[in-house]
C-alpha cells in the first residue's frame, strides 16, 4: 500500500529534512547505583526523532524504555551522552492519569498554566479549548472519580497539552484500558497528533499498538537498553489495530523481540 503522509508539505522521513530533529539523543548512558550495586539501564543509545514524527519504542520489560522518556523529559540526568530537544517544549503522559482527586477536571488541566502564571481568563479559555480537543466538553466541573478510565486519560492528555508542548512523551498511557477504549483513544491520539503537528515518542509493550500508531518502531535490547533494530511502518493511515497489514507487520517485529528476549534469557 502507498503511505499517506500526515501533511502533504511534511517530509516522509526525519532524515534529510530541512528542519533539525525535534529530539536528538547521542550515545546516551544511564547507570543507577554505585560500586557493586550499579545497574546500567541504557548504554550508548542514539536516536533522532524528526519534527512531527510519531516514533514507537518497544522492548522487553526492564530494558530502559521509561528511563529513556525520563531523560528526554529532563526528569533525570544522563550518566553520559546527550539529549537535546532544540528549544521544543516537552510534556509527558504516564501510565496512570495521575490526576489530583480533589481538583475538578478543569482545575487539573489548568494547573500547568497556573504554574506558568498564565492570566486567569486565558487559562479558562484554554481549558475549554482543550476539553473540546479531547472530546470532553461539558466535563470541566467533574471530579476524576466521576470519570471512566478512558476519560481520565483524555484529561491527562489535555493537561499534557496545556503545557503548550510540541513534543509529547507517552509512557504506556493506554496499557490499563480495555481493548475497545484503547482503540478509540488510538483514533483520538492520531487525530490530535495531526491537528497539532506534534512530535510523539510513545513507549508501549503492545507490538500491534506500536505499529498501529507509529511512523517507525524502535526496538530496544534487553538490559542494558540499546537500539537493535528500527522498523519503518509504511502501511496507509488511518490503520486499524486488527487489520491484516498491521498484524503482519507486528508479527515480524514480535519475532525479532522474541529472539532478543530468548538471547537475554539464555
Amino acid at each position: 500500500m502507498t503511505p499517506v503522509p500526515k501533511d502533504a508539505a511534511a517530509p516522509a522521513s526525519p532524515t534529510g529534512t530541512a528542519d533539525p530533529p525535534a529530539v536528538r539523543i547521542h550515545d546516551l548512558v544511564k547507570v543507577f547505583g554505585r560500586g557493586k550495586h550499579t545497574l546500567t539501564a541504557l548504554d550508548g543509545l542514539s536516536l533522532e526523532v524528526g519534527k512531527g514524527e510519531f516514533v514507537s519504542v518497544l522492548g522487553a520489560s526492564g530494558c530502559g524504555k521509561s528511563t529513556l522518556l525520563s531523560l528526554v523529559a529532563g526528569l533525570d540526568a544522563p550518566t553520559a551522552g546527550t539529549v537535546t530537544v532544540g528549544g521544543h517544549r516537552v510534556s509527558m503522559m504516564f501510565q496512570e492519569a495521575a490526576l489530583f482527586p480533589w481538583l475538578t477536571v478543569g482545575s487539573n488541566i489548568e494547573l500547568p498554566m497556573k504554574v506558568r502564571k498564565v492570566a486567569r481568563a486565558e487559562r479558562r479559555r484554554r481549558v475549554e479549548e482543550l476539553l473540546a480537543l479531547v472530546r470532553l466538553s461539558g466535563f470541566s466541573g467533574r471530579l476524576p472519580h466521576q470519570l471512566s478510565g478512558g476519560m481520565r486519560q483524555r484529561v491527562a492528555l489535555a493537561r499534557a497539552l496545556a503545557q503548550d508542548a510540541d513534543v509529547l512523551l507517552m509512557d504506556e498511557p493506554f496499557g490499563a484500558l480495555d481493548a475497545m477504549t484503547r482503540d478509540i483513544l488510538h483514533d483520538e491520539l492520531e487525530r490530535i497528533w495531526r491537528e497539532r503537528d506534534l512530535t510523539v515518542l510513545f513507549v508501549t509493550h503492545n507490538v500491534r499498538e506500536a505499529v498501529r500508531l507509529g511512523d517507525r518502531v524502535v526496538l530496544l535490547s534487553s538490559r542494558p537498553g540499546r537500539i537493535i533494530e528500527e522498523f519503518p511502518v509504511v502501511e496507509e493511515r488511518p490503520r486499524r489495530i486488527d487489520s491484516v497489514e498491521v498484524a503482519a507487520r507486528a508479527a515480524s517485529i514480535t519475532d525479532r523481540l522474541r529472539a532478543e528476549v530468548a538471547r537475554h534469557a539464555a
